[in-house]
C-alpha cells in the first residue's frame, strides 16, 4: 500500500514536470545557486590563516618581500610566513631592498641568523609569486611598479592588494601579530628553545627562532605593547611565549649603540624647539639616518612633551621622524600635511609614529620647514 503511494507521487511529479518545464528549471537553478552560496559562505568563514596556508600550498615557490630598510616587525613577519610556506611544500625566499643599518635591526638579523637577500631590480625577485609583508605596495627597487603581488599581509593603511590574497589589518599594532595569528588558525604550536620540533605533537610548528622574532616584532612596533597595541597584539604575544628564547630576546633588545647615535640624540635634546607640548629638533647632517628615529624615541620621553619630530639630512636627502602620545595628533597625517607643498616629498605613518623624506636640493628653508611642522602638529594646515 505504501509502495503504491510512492509510485503515485512519483507519477504526479513526472506529469507536473512535463507540464511545467520552466518552473522545474527555475527551481533547479535556485537549488544550485543556494548550494554555491552555501559553499562560498563556508569557504570564507574559515579562519583567514587557513585560507592563506592553502594559497601558499598552491605555489611551488614564493618571494617574501619586505619593505625598504626592514625593521624587526617586517623581518619577523617575513620569516614567519616563510616557515608556514615551508610546511606546505612551498619554497620561500625572504628578500628586501635598501639596507639594514639601525643597530637594533642588525642585531635582530644577526642574533637570529636570518637568511635574507637584498635586491635592487625586479629581475632579482626569487619567484613570480610575491608576498608583500608589512607594506602593501611594492617600492624601493627598479621595476617595482610592475610587480603584481600574489598576496599582501600588512597593518599599514594603503590601497595595495594581492591578486589572490589580501590581509590588511590597520587596527593591529604589528604585522607580526597577524602572522602569529595564522599559526593559531592552523593549530600551530611554538617549539620551546630546549626542545626539538620533532618532539612537538603538531602538524604545524613555530620554531624558537621564529617565535622569538615574532614576539620581538610585536614589541618593537608597539613600543613594548604600550603604543598602538590592540587586544590582538597582546593575544598574539601570549601565544608565542612558550617558544621564546629569552637570551636571544635580550641580545636583540640591548645591542651596542654607536657613538654617532648618542651624539645625535644629544643634539636633538639640546637643540629642540618647544611650542606647548610639541617639540621639533633639526639635528643637521649625519652619516646614519637611523639615528633620527632613535632621537625621536628619546625626545618623546621628555617630561611635558606629547609629540615630537626630528629632522636630519643624510647624503642629499632630508629625513623626518615623528612620535606622538597625544590624542590630538595623528603623526602620519601631520607629517604628510607638513611636506604637502614640498616637491618630490613623501610622508605618512600611524597615529603614534610617522616618517618622511625629500631631496635636500629642493629649495625649502629648514626654518620654514620647522614652522610648517609645528603648524601641522597644531592642526593649522
Amino acid at each position: 500500500m505504501q509502495t503504491a503511494g510512492y509510485a503515485d507521487a512519483i507519477a504526479r511529479a513526472e506529469r507536473f514536470a512535463q507540464q511545467n518545464p520552466e518552473l522545474v528549471a527555475a527551481a533547479a537553478a535556485v537549488v544550485m545557486v543556494s548550494i554555491v552560496a552555501a559553499l562560498a559562505l563556508l569557504r570564507y568563514r574559515r579562519p583567514i590563516g587557513v585560507r592563506f596556508k592553502e594559497a601558499l600550498a598552491n605555489k611551488e615557490r614564493v618571494a617574501v618581500l619586505m619593505h625598504p630598510d626592514p625593521d624587526p616587525d617586517a623581518m619577523a613577519a617575513a620569516i614567519g610566513i616563510a616557515r608556514l610556506a615551508e610546511q606546505v611544500g612551498c619554497e620561500p625566499t625572504v628578500q628586501f631592498t635598501g639596507q639594514i643599518r639601525h643597530q637594533e635591526n642588525r642585531a635582530f638579523r644577526n642574533v637570529l641568523d636570518l637568511d635574507i637577500e637584498a635586491i635592487d631590480h625586479v629581475s632579482e625577485l626569487a619567484a613570480e609569486a610575491v608576498v608583500l609583508v608589512d607594506h602593501n605596495q611594492p617600492r624601493g627597487f627598479e621595476g617595482a611598479h610592475g610587480v603584481l603581488p600574489f598576496a599582501v599581509v600588512d597593518h599599514h593603511p594603503g590601497e595595495g592588494t594581492g591578486e589572490e590574497f589580501t590581509d590588511v589589518r590597520t587596527d593591529y599594532g604589528a604585522a607580526a601579530s597577524i602572522v602569529a595569528e595564522y599559526f593559531q588558525d592552523v593549530g600551530g604550536k611554538p617549539v620551546p628553545p630546549d626542545v626539538h620540533e620533532s618532539e612537538v605533537d603538531a602538524r604545524f610548528t613555530l620554531p624558537s627562532r621564529e617565535s622569538t622574532g615574532l614576539l620581538y616584532g610585536i614589541l618593537a612596533d608597539t613600543r613594548h605593547l604600550t603604543t598602538g597595541a590592540a587586544a590582538a597584539d597582546f593575544t598574539a604575544a601570549a601565544s608565542l611565549a612558550p617558544g621564546v628564547d629569552e637570551d636571544a630576546l635580550d641580545r636583540i633588545a640591548n645591542p651596542q649603540v654607536s657613538g654617532e647615535t648618542l651624539d645625535v640624540k644629544a643634539r636633538a635634546i639640546a637643540g629642540r624647539q618647544v611650542e606647548g607640548s610639541f617639540a621639533v629638533s633639526d639635528v643637521g647632517t649625519l652619516s646614519n639616518a637611523d639615528a633620527i628615529p632613535q632621537a625621536a624615541d628619546e625626545l618623546i620621553t621628555l617630561e611635558g612633551i606629547t609629540a615630537v619630530v626630528v629632522v636630519g639630512e643624510r647624503e642629499g636627502t632630508v629625513h623626518l621622524s615623528g612620535r606622538s602620545r597625544d590624542d590630538r595628533v595623528h603623526m602620519g597625517r601631520a607629517l604628510e600635511n607638513a611636506v604637502e607643498d614640498v616637491p618630490n616629498a613623501g610622508a605618512g605613518g600611524h597615529a603614534r609614529m610617522g616618517g618622511g623624506q625629500f631631496p635636500a636640493d629642493e629649495e625649502v628653508s629648514r626654518e620654514a620647514l620647522v614652522e610648517r611642522i609645528f603648524d601641522s602638529l597644531e592642526g593649522d594646515v
